[in-house]
């Protein structure tokens, strides 16, 4: 054990001290906000900013079509084509829609003429928009009022509750899941991407000790699982560093970000994606605060530590057993590494699915399977308990991780121990699987 930690201290210092990590840990949060920071401006500021010139002659829309800053119908009754062609090329207008006295309303199409692109968000709303108009337009022609129409078409709100919850916490559920299902989906993505860049990062430092022939007087004086577990141990404590203070950095800037962005609700009702998205309660960032507030985030914290770790050292040593077998040609390594990044892609799949439906089967099965648990339970985790994963869920899930990552150590430790000193030989999981089980 002593030298383990040895080796373990070893492979720490050696990273810690690079530049690489010191510009890597502090830039990349500074990075992930900025580029977020920019997305938000950008989408409250509206890139397009299009306004449309409308001649109808037919009278199908009765000179309405909603407008607002962003997107805005100006109607010109007496003008001519021609004329709205003018104003277009002068650019008076971004384009204009020219309807013909003519036109057979439900069977015609409509065609907006403009010299720019547009985007395919602002085409989604404007086309929206008019076909909205053209359809209040059919159902008044039917002798309805417009305090009918209006009428029904008024919509309700419709909340999903818990049992738990009383009729008062039936809004507040609603916010918590939105919230929830963000959390769950960055804290299992983050450990997707953790699972990949230190996995292997483990398996190129074999592969550069193997290669250089460092691992041959190293394993003279240290056992070969010693060596493999101090390396596994090393970077994996390089990774929790980096994490935490990651976490503090993203606490600094997210207590910053009011300062730049005051209403982070109509930030997110523009951003591309947010249109199927359910739409968040009114009451800008104090009440996103209230909410944020409310999710049990040491359970989450704590949570994401452990299967960061447990998910860390089950693949990591698995990595390393690759990084053994192979020599300095790394496609050795690309064929060898599928089958253990499929579990890790499969994991990422079932999770997606999961932030939206925790207590769906295969998101139960999922956060059990210690291959792929790391990842789905934390999307599960966000809901909370018993809402989102009941309790024996949780310790069954944490019990079988720990098992796994026993069970995969044990079996990477006997490849390490053969491949690390094999050279010249082009390895495959056949042979990988017989030195993993053969009797010593």
């Amino acid at each position: 054990m002593n030298k383990t930690w040895i080796v373990a201290q070893r492979e720490f210092n050696s990273r810690v001290r690079k530049k690489t990590f010191l510009l890597s840990t502090i830039l990349l949060p500074v990075l992930l906000f900025g580029l977020y920071g920019l997305m938000i401006y950008f989408s409250m500021k509206g890139n397009d900013d299009i306004s449309i010139a409308v001649t109808d002659k037919a009278g199908i829309f009765t000179d309405s079509i909603k407008s607002d800053k962003d997107l805005q119908f100006v109607f010109l009754p007496a003008e001519t084509e021609a004329g709205l062609k003018e104003k277009v090329d002068k650019k008076e207008y971004s384009g204009y829609l020219f309807v013909n006295e003519g036109h057979r309303l439900g069977k015609d199409s409509l065609s907006i003429r403009t010299p720019r692109t547009i985007g395919v968000i602002s085409r989604e709303q404007i086309s929206n928009r008019i076909n909205t108009a053209l359809k209040e337009k059919r159902l008044l022609s039917f002798n309805i009022s417009r305090q009918q129409l209006d009428s029904a078409q008024a919509t309700i709100p419709v909340s999903i509750t818990a049992l738990s919850s009383t009729a008062a916490g039936s809004e507040a559920d609603d916010k918590a899941s939105i919230v929830a299902t963000a959390v769950g989906f960055t804290s299992g993505f983050l450990i997707y991407i953790v699972l990949f860049i230190y996995g292997t990062m483990v398996m190129r430092g074999v592969m550069e000790e193997k290669v250089s022939r460092i691992a041959e007087v190293i394993v003279s004086s240290v056992k070969p699982f010693q060596l493999m577990m101090g390396k596994i141990l090393g970077i994996g404590a390089v990774g929790l560093v980096q994490f935490l203070i990651w976490i503090v950095l993203m606490s600094v800037l997210a207590a910053l970000l009011p300062s730049f962005v005051p209403d982070p609700q109509t930030a997110m009702q523009h951003m591309p994606g947010a249109a199927g998205a359910p739409e968040m309660p009114s009451g800008g960032m104090a009440e996103l605060m209230s909410i944020v507030g409310g999710i049990n985030f040491p359970l989450i914290i704590g949570c994401f530590i452990f299967y960061f770790l447990g998910g860390y050292l089950l693949y990591s040593s698995l990595f390393a057993a690759v990084g053994s077998a192979v020599n300095e040609d790394p496609q050795d390594a690309q064929s060898l590494l599928l089958p253990i990044t499929m579990p890790i892609i499969f994991g990422i799949m079932i999770m997606v699915r999961a932030v939206s439906d925790p207590n769906s089967p295969m998101a139960v099965f999922g956060s059990l399977f210690p291959l792929t648990s790391p990842i789905v339970m934390m999307a599960r985790l966000a809901h909370g308990i018993p809402a989102g994963v009941s309790t024996w869920e949780l310790v069954l899930s944490m019990g079988l991780l720990v098992l796994g990552f026993v069970l995969t150590t044990w079996v990477a430790a006997k490849i390490y121990r053969t491949g690390i000193l094999l050279y010249g030989k082009k390895v495959t999981w056949k042979e990988m699987w017989k030195w993993a089980f053969r009797k010593s």
